[in-house]
């Protein structure tokens, strides 16, 4: 869960990405099945929480999935205080090391 200034984030909408009837037609089950799932919701029109217009990436193998580009809802989400470590800075200390040891637990 992303911590966002305000309610709700401000209107990101991007213009809608062509799409052919088919890229479409995808785009369609791909919502049906995320709403069905739980993962979308309807909102009402007074809402104004669109943070992007989803498109449609299509692979070889004639499957698709839906994908966004949020970007721009960066620019409105609180810094989480403990973060990630990056991986190359876990790897520069590493670096130092004389000894790279790992240790196996037993359980019984």
């Amino acid at each position: 869960m992303l911590d966002v200034e305000g309610l709700y984030p401000p209107l990101l909408r991007r213009p809608a990405y062509p799409a052919s009837p088919g890229a479409r037609e995808a785009l369609e089950s791909h919502i049906n099945e995320l709403m069905n799932v739980g993962f979308l919701r309807n909102i009402g029109h007074n809402e104004e929480v669109e943070v992007t217009t989803p498109g449609i990436i299509s692979w070889h193998n004639d499957k698709s999935r839906m994908g966004g580009d949020f970007r721009a809802l960066n620019t409105y989400t609180i810094p989480d205080r403990y973060p990630i470590p990056r991986m190359d800075e876990n790897l520069s200390q590493l670096s130092e090391a004389r000894f790279i040891t790992s240790i196996v637990r037993l359980t019984l």
